[in-house]
């Protein structure tokens, strides 16, 4: 399951990151658009894999005294998935969940503002967890 993990925050932070990345390496913008179209699945998923880490995260509240590092670790990369998946899932959110409930689509347009200039620097947070999660593996 960690794979899933490594896979989902590395292409999420990659689309997070986009403006980011490709200003400092253009040619990573070929990567990047490849990526696009996917972006409201991967958000999607982003968010349905956070809510499966945050059931986790709350079950293992007793590990944190013994492994308080893991712990914060799980819950950093959960509230990542959770806040970046919003954001790149944001359009077919509103499409299949927020439409027919106006109160409810003003709520989620005005985390939408909120959380939007968070974009950058949780895909950059998002890439380095997945590069953390492989080191952690490998030290293993």
């Amino acid at each position: 399951m960690w794979i899933v993990t490594i896979v989902l925050l590395m292409a999420g932070g990659l689309l997070g990151a986009a403006n980011l990345i490709a200003a400092r390496k253009p040619d990573a913008r070929a990567l990047i658009e490849k990526l696009r179209p996917f972006q409201g699945w991967i958000g999607i998923l982003l968010v349905l894999w956070g809510l499966r880490d945050a059931i986790n995260v709350l079950r293992s509240m007793t590990v944190l005294s013994a492994a308080p590092f893991w712990w914060l670790v799980s819950l950093l990369t959960t509230l990542t998935e959770l806040a970046l998946g919003f954001l790149l899932g944001y359009g077919l959110i509103t499409k299949y969940v927020l439409s027919g409930r106006p109160q409810a689509l003003e709520k989620g347009q005005q985390l939408q503002g909120q959380l939007a200039k968070y974009q950058g620097p949780l895909g950059v947070t998002a890439i380095a967890l997945a590069i953390l999660f492989v080191l952690l593996r490998l030290m293993r």
